[in-house]
């Protein structure tokens, strides 16, 4: 599969400056963690699930996580096994590409039971998602995905879930995140990304944005994020990927706030109708929170409506800006450092402190593509939804 692998050719010809790789679930770990994109959620009770999944990956998809845990009450969960057993099963009969796919799970029992009920249906199931993530409840979910990765015989990754009450409450962070950066580290080969629970963050204060507001506007959320990135998202080799908090999706409702999307880039051809959905439905928010997620370290989200793939990933893609400065920070004749200006003659890059940001830039290029010189953000979203 590959990212706007959805777009007919001729149009990604037309988008892309480079391409977006093709890349499977044997891919290197380093590939599929900048790769997730958004990953979209769907409760394992769904009874069309393999129709659904299947549908998905024809809109752009490239990884789902099916859900045992908050998605589904405590009574369906059994059922919903069974469920998600069966429609594995279909999945393995057929013809189709299909998404990296990871369940979420509710204890660590569930994940070898799992495993050995799918048989060799199983073989499609990328990992899991490990929910409430600390190092005392993580560690029993890592040794029950080693336990099922040893007897399949298969590669199975965990993205632990960081959304626990003694994360957000200060007088706990701190050794909280310790026992968690020890943890991932210990398991780093089966770490494909850390993923934010910012629902339960809120939820520990009675909380919820409205969608005229991002995560970043509610501070206790922005601080827990930060501290996140800064013990477990470094450059310097130990850090992991960590995808963006979920966004809320609301029923459309009177607005409090001025849409918070420019009009400017969506004045050509019919684009000012684009620009007019996402308002109604109140995308503008997610828009800008995509963006704030990169600023603050973040890579790829959490995402509960198929309306919210194509903006994410839209907002992904390398732009030729971006792709110049980092290949010329990159140039071999750089390595002993000093300052360049940028081929858009917009601004200095300094070689030695912006290296670790133009590595990172490339890793998302390989993923998400270049976009062409004269393509921009708008373009590459109306292509993304028309397919």
């Amino acid at each position: 599969m590959r990212h706007f692998g959805h777009v007919p050719p001729a149009v990604r010809e037309r988008l892309f400056h480079r391409q977006p790789a093709e890349f499977g679930a044997g891919s290197p770990a380093s590939m599929l963690a900048a790769a997730l994109g958004a990953t979209l959620y769907s409760p394992a009770t769904r009874p069309r699930l393999a129709d659904d999944v299947i549908k998905q990956t024809g809109r752009g998809v490239v990884s789902m996580v099916l859900c045992l845990e908050d998605s589904i009450g405590d009574e369906d969960v059994e059922a919903a096994e069974a469920n998600l057993v069966r429609q594995f099963a279909d999945l393995d009969t057929r013809d189709a590409e299909l998404p990296l796919l990871f369940v979420r799970v509710r204890r660590p029992e569930q994940i070898p039971d799992l495993v050995h009920r799918m048989g060799p249906a199983g073989r499609l199931l990328s990992g899991f998602v490990l929910p409430k993530f600390t190092e005392e409840r993580g560690v029993p979910f890592l040794e029950a995905l080693t336990t099922a990765e040893t007897e399949s015989g298969r590669r199975l990754f965990a993205m632990p879930v960081l959304e626990s009450p003694e994360l957000l409450y200060l007088e706990t962070r701190a050794d909280t995140l310790t026992g968690i950066a020890h943890t991932v580290d210990k398991y780093r080969e089966r770490v494909l990304a850390l993923r934010l629970g910012v629902t339960d963050f809120c939820s520990a204060y009675g909380l919820r944005r409205s969608p005229d507001m991002t995560a970043y506007d509610v501070r206790i959320v922005t601080s827990v994020i930060a501290d996140v990135v800064n013990v477990l998202g470094r450059s310097d080799g130990t850090g992991f990927t960590i995808t963006g908090p979920v966004w809320e999706y609301f029923p459309t409702q009177e607005r409090m706030f001025k849409p918070q999307l420019r009009q400017s880039p969506f004045l050509e051809g019919s684009a000012e109708d684009l620009r007019a959905a996402l308002i109604e439905h109140d995308m503008d928010g997610l828009l800008r929170e995509i963006q704030l997620d990169r600023a603050n370290g973040l890579l790829g989200k959490t995402c509960i409506h198929p309306s919210h793939v194509a903006p994410v990933h839209a907002l992904s893609v390398v732009t030729h800006e971006e792709y110049s400065d980092a290949c010329d920070i990159l140039r071999p004749e750089q390595d002993g450092g000093g300052v360049l200006r940028s081929a858009y003659t917009n601004k200095m890059n300094e070689v030695k402190p912006h290296r670790a940001w133009a590595e990172r830039t490339l890793r998302r290029a390989e993923a998400f593509g270049v976009a062409a010189e004269d393509v921009g953000f708008v373009d590459l979203l109306a292509a993304g939804v028309a397919g």
